[in-house]
């Protein structure tokens, strides 16, 4: 008889697969609510706009944040995704003790092409659970910015979508604005 399958897989599980080599060390995917989900391919223009936001903001921070690319953020015991971008508060260690928790953020990027249907629907219900301030979906099939704010459990009770003329800051820095066509720009 074999074994029922696992519902809810935790990050320590998560991490334990990694270690024994049952997850590839090269495998992109990220535990979301339990599951291990794969993570769409990186193509050139989102990488663009990647590298784009990340020089940015680290000449912007000047100290007043840390800026983190591609690596994960803990929301609970069974989330671990790895959003584009993040502005985190400083931390003398960089977080080398554990990944950054909700109360560290101070926004969140997910740059969406093909993962934007899972960063809405999936990924965005589950930052708002988890209590993110704020988070920006760059939609880069549509050339757009949706801006979110003010999490609750239910979602999130602000959203704002911004494209080209516009400009976005994030509520914490309101001094550093990023140009949606200028970012957008092919």
């Amino acid at each position: 008889m074999l074994a029922p399958a696992k519902d809810h897989i935790s990050v320590e599980e998560y991490y334990r697969m990694a270690e024994t080599g049952v997850l590839d060390s090269d495998a992109r995917v990220e535990l979301i609510d339990g599951k291990i989900c794969d993570m769409s391919p990186i193509g050139p223009f989102h990488g663009g706009v990647t590298d784009f936001l990340t020089q940015l903001f680290v000449l912007a921070a000047k100290g007043r944040w840390v800026t983190r690319v591609q690596n994960p953020t803990r929301l609970h015991n069974f989330s671990e995704p790895q959003p584009g971008l993040m502005l985190l508060k400083p931390s003398a260690n960089f977080y080398r003790k554990g990944h950054p928790r909700p109360e560290d953020v101070f926004l969140l990027v997910e740059i969406s092409d093909s993962s934007l249907d899972k960063d809405r629907n999936i990924k965005l219900p589950g930052y708002a659970r988890a209590g993110i301030a704020e988070v920006w979906i760059v939609d880069l099939n549509e050339q757009s910015i949706e801006v979110y704010r003010q999490a609750n459990y239910a979602g999130y009770g602000e959203k704002t979508i911004l494209r080209e003329g516009d400009k976005a800051s994030p509520q914490s820095f309101p001094d550093e604005v990023v140009d949606v066509a200028e970012l957008l720009k092919r």
